[in-house]
């Protein structure tokens, strides 16, 4: 099973700061802070969004549109 990436490692620190763990981010250019270059690496493996079920990577379908006569129009131009 493959390790959690950079921005999984970032996410989860946050969390942990929010929680009121006391922990700090590192400066940029600090000892062990991320450099540009592992931001760079962290982009190019990033996996692609997935279809998801209304989970963000893909919209949520739009409510039919209800016709002023009844009906309902699912795709435009065609009447059920």
């Amino acid at each position: 099973m493959a390790k959690p990436g950079l921005y999984a490692n970032i996410h989860k620190k946050k969390k942990r700061i929010a929680a009121g763990s006391g922990e700090t981010m590192r400066k940029p250019g600090t000892k062990g802070a991320p450099t540009s270059s592992q931001f760079e690496q962290a982009a190019k493996t990033a996996k692609k969004p997935t279809a998801m079920k209304y989970g963000g990577a893909v919209k949520k379908p739009k409510k039919p549109v209800k016709m002023k006569y009844g009906g309902v129009v699912k795709k435009k131009g065609k009447k059920k």
